[in-house]
């Protein structure tokens, strides 16, 4: 058992009490469509590639032909939109208390790293950030998935396959052909769910449509819905791809603005539905139209999986004041602890694409009705309400403990001797750089509404937020425990860490009612670090803890103007958790190594020994934890 590290938690409790304010005035445009099964698939993972330092192109985007990383900063690919900046809010201001007790580490181990990904599918990879967790877990296994490849463990963490590729699984061309230059789809924003009713794996990712030769992206893009026909992750899956571009072709609906992107799918289920929700952006242009519900009847992917028809719900309008819905997470429930012929979903407004003004006191809850509908296509009633909560607002960046950044460092060096001339930066770049980069802080989200619950009769969320702790104004999580009947937060409060953030939080909850917050850890006294608290209905959440330290700072591309300008240091974007029994499962993305700039100069060149990337280090780490 990997011992854990208890700390001392700040934070403050706000009292419930607040009266639920009107439900939505108008009715939300549906679309009803049949989607056809796409074939079938299985995880199917190849040896991996060798590790040869930076290839042409290298990221997504660059221009084929270059002879370095980027040359001129890449087009990346345009997904995990957010309009919103950090402006510089100033938070809550939390105090501190005695901890409390906490659930037991009693399993911990590293998922899929950025070298996993890279090298999978024999080296036919981009370097990608962030990894996106997505995990689910029951029957026995462990299923991770992230940009873009995916693994299957047991229940004593141990892997059963290799790490394979999500273009592979998905039945589409390499991301890149190494020997040809031949770019496949992008496929990103990975999530995944396993149903207790079903006994089935349901695998989800959007995926955009490229040109072969140029990588160019064309606007047509779809939701890929796998289904696994038994209960085993390593049989056969099903695939479905539901257009999203919604200018009116592929049966899509034409929506203004589009082609559009569904942006950041995301997963629920209650006894009758299966649900993915979305944000749509314009494709090529930095427009917001609103989130989009996509209801599927869950048991037609096993009674009739040759198509099953979905109900498209536009959110348009439907917002606090008549604005748009944005990030609408539905609810899963552990052990079909399901609301009667109801999902529930929640989302926040604080951001720029909901009402622009970066604070908010209030979350919104949202209700599919008559679920029962969907078995007979039918289409069940959505609806909303107004939840009063305690203010939150967009979190500073959060800063990360000083350390080696030898991929920054590379870049800023002018004098170690290489076969191409003086300067590290030779290595990875054709023209010279600035030489300025200094350690990137992560990204802190942007208050969207993360991995939302319905158990014990009660919806579990958490967002991220500006907390001021200490006198410093730092990124923090505010949680909600809500009564849905009554649209009121019975628990709700926010945790912080005195000089240190906590980014990305996902909430998980068992069959017996006992939570868990997921976390980053990151700043001055820690290196990104996977992190958890308890949640409980009745007391609120427990103290800080880690469930495995950060060894070094976050050294990737997208944190560097000579890749990325001007830089948008990712993390995230999201983290996961699961209820197996009375386990809950948690992953995060965190720092599991650490060199020196001599070391990454060393031989097997940019590898660390053979610990990450020459453009990035990112990891997971998975979680079991016990009551």
């Amino acid at each position: 058992m990997r011992s854990i590290l208890p700390l001392k938690l700040t934070f403050v409790l706000v009292l419930a009490g607040l009266p639920a304010v009107g439900a939505a005035t108008g009715a939300a445009a549906a679309t009803n469509r049949e989607i056809p099964a796409a074939g079938s698939t299985a995880i199917q993972p190849v040896a991996a590639g060798l590790d040869t330092g930076v290839q042409v192109p290298e990221i997504r985007g660059a221009e084929p032909g270059e002879q370095d990383a980027r040359r001129a900063a890449p087009k990346l690919p345009p997904v995990n939109r957010s309009l919103s900046r950090h402006s510089g809010h100033h938070g809550v201001v939390v105090g501190s208390r005695p901890p409390r007790s906490n659930p037991t580490v009693a399993l911990s181990f590293d998922g899929i790293s950025h070298r996993d990904q890279r090298l999978a599918n024999g080296g036919n990879q981009f370097s990608t950030e962030p990894p996106d967790q997505g995990l689910c877990a029951g029957n026995g296994f462990v299923l991770e998935s992230v940009n873009d490849a995916l693994r299957v463990f047991d229940s004593s963490g141990r892997a059963l396959i290799g790490v394979a590729d999500l273009n592979t699984f998905y039945g589409y061309p390499a991301a890149i052909d190494r020997a040809t230059g031949a770019q496949g789809p992008f496929v990103t924003d990975p999530s995944c769910y396993y149903d207790p009713d079903s006994r089935r794996w349901f695998q989800v990712a959007l995926t955009l449509e490229v040109d072969a030769d140029t990588g160019d992206f064309t606007g047509v893009n779809h939701l890929d819905v796998a289904v696994s026909t038994s209960a085993s992750p390593l049989g056969k899956w099903t695939v479905y791809r539901v257009a999203a571009q919604d200018d009116g072709t592929d049966g899509t609906p034409a929506h203004p603005g589009c082609p559009c992107l569904g942006d950041y799918p995301h997963i629920g289920a209650d006894a009758f539905g299966f649900y993915v929700t979305t944000n749509e952006y314009e494709f090529f242009g930095d427009g917001y139209n609103s989130a989009q519900i996509y209801a599927f009847p869950k048991l037609r992917f096993v009674t009739s999986p040759a198509s099953v028809p979905v109900v498209q719900y536009d959110t348009t309008g439907l917002g606090a004041g008549g604005a748009p819905g944005f990030t609408i997470w539905p609810a899963q429930s552990p052990s079909s602890q399901y609301a009667p012929d109801t999902e529930y979903l929640l989302s926040s407004d604080a951001a720029e694409e909901a009402n622009g003004t970066g604070t908010s006191d209030h979350v919104i809850q949202w209700r599919l009705s008559g679920t029962f509908l969907l078995n007979t296509g039918g289409t069940p009633t959505l609806s909303r309400k107004i939840v009063p909560v305690g203010a939150y607002s967009i979190p500073p960046k959060a800063d990360q403990k000083p350390g080696d950044f030898p991929l920054g460092q590379c870049v800023n060096d002018t004098t170690t001797p290489t076969p191409l001339g003086p300067g590290c930066w030779r290595y990875l770049l054709a023209d010279e750089p600035e030489h300025d980069e200094a350690e990137a802080p992560l990204d802190s989200n942007d208050t969207r509404m993360q991995q939302v619950v319905y158990a014990g009769g009660k919806l579990w969320a958490a967002l991220d937020t500006a907390v001021t702790v200490a006198g410093q104004d730092k990124a923090g999580v505010e949680w909600f425990v809500v009564d849905p009947r009554t649209a009121r937060a019975d628990k709700q409060g926010y945790l912080a860490l005195a000089h240190n953030n906590l980014v990305y939080p996902a909430v998980g909850v068992n069959r017996s009612g006992r939570g868990v917050i997921a976390f980053t850890v990151a700043g001055a006294d820690y290196y990104p670090s996977a992190g958890f608290a308890s949640l409980d209905a009745r007391t609120g959440a427990g103290d800080v803890q880690i469930a495995a330290p950060g060894k070094g700072p976050q050294d990737g591309f997208s944190g560097y103007k000579a890749f990325n300008d001007p830089p948008r240091p990712r993390w995230g974007d999201y983290g996961a958790a699961a209820a197996d029994g009375d386990a809950v499962w948690i992953a995060s993305e965190y720092i599991g190594q650490s060199c020196s700039l001599a070391q990454y100069t060393a031989a097997p060149l940019l590898t660390c020994g053979g610990t990450r990337t020459a453009l990035a280090n990112w990891g997971t780490r998975i979680t079991r934890l016990t009551f």
